[in-house]
């Protein structure tokens, strides 16, 4: 069971284009029962007019999702950024392409990671990675990416925002994988995943939480278990209508799992 339902700002990035709009999806966001996001990209308008609006509207961030080449190398905007927006979070929403398909640029990644992840430490943050589906796929024959990351990220300084519709996506078991990694995901997102029939073929297509093939009871008490701080729904795209429609739709159906 847990309290905070939290929101990935991605889902609608479509409506924090300027200040008015923004204002108007916070306080929507809120009124669905979700109390804590997590940021995606740099905003659209200023960074402190962004945090008061979401402050306003009763949503805070606890984590983020920024410019890579800012997080890994630009220490000092990150740390100042973060500190405004009030979150230890500090995420990519992914890493660049060249690693994910070459095992040298892979571990140059890694150690850029975690030299980032130790500056930030000290500062009192823990550098987060997101995972999508490619990360299963086995980079040297044996071992895949996500393999990888797991064995060598630092565990002290680094956590994992552990996507529950790409690691299904990618072929892989999405409670073994929490277990795996417990200690190590503050941030779970919860996002389903089902089949789509398209042009004589089976695809896998998100959906909203408790709309697709998930278990969400294993996932949820797997969750319990090994101590997720946030809760955070995402829906890239694929709505009923509307990025709040679906918001909903996964809100009704997570309410069953809140205290």
């Amino acid at each position: 069971m847990f309290q905070n339902l939290g929101l990935q700002l991605y889902t609608i990035r479509d409506f924090m284009k300027d200040p008015e709009f923004a204002d108007l999806a916070f306080k929507t966001v809120h009124d669905l029962g979700y109390t804590e996001v997590q940021t995606a990209g740099k905003p659209a308008f200023d960074n402190q007019l962004f945090y008061d609006l979401l402050k306003k509207n009763g949503l805070s961030i606890v984590g983020t999702h920024y410019d890579t080449q800012k997080v890994l190398y630009d220490y000092e905007h990150t740390v100042a950024l973060h500190r405004m927006w009030h979150t230890t979070n500090i995420g990519i929403g992914g890493m660049p392409k060249e690693p994910r398909t070459d095992l040298a640029a892979l571990k140059t990644f890694i150690d850029d990671f975690n030299r980032a992840a130790e500056v930030y430490a000290k500062e009192g943050f823990k550098l987060t990675y997101h995972n999508h589906s490619f990360e299963f796929v086995r980079i040297d024959g044996f071992k895949t990416v996500m393999d990888l990351l797991y064995e060598n990220l630092d565990p002290q300084n680094t956590s994992f925002v552990l996507d529950t519709c790409w690691v299904a996506g990618g072929g892989a078991d999405v409670t073994d994988w929490m277990e795996k990694l417990a200690g190590r995901i503050d941030i779970l997102h919860l996002k389903d995943l089902y089949l789509k029939q398209e042009d004589g073929k089976n695809l896998p297509w998100m959906a909203e939480v408790g709309y697709g093939n998930l278990a969400w009871d294993k996932i949820m008490a797997t969750a319990e278990k090994i101590g997720v701080k946030h809760y955070v729904v995402e829906q890239d795209n694929a709505f009923h209508g509307t990025p709040f429609n679906s918001l909903k739709m996964s809100a009704d159906f997570l309410a069953k799992y809140r205290k």
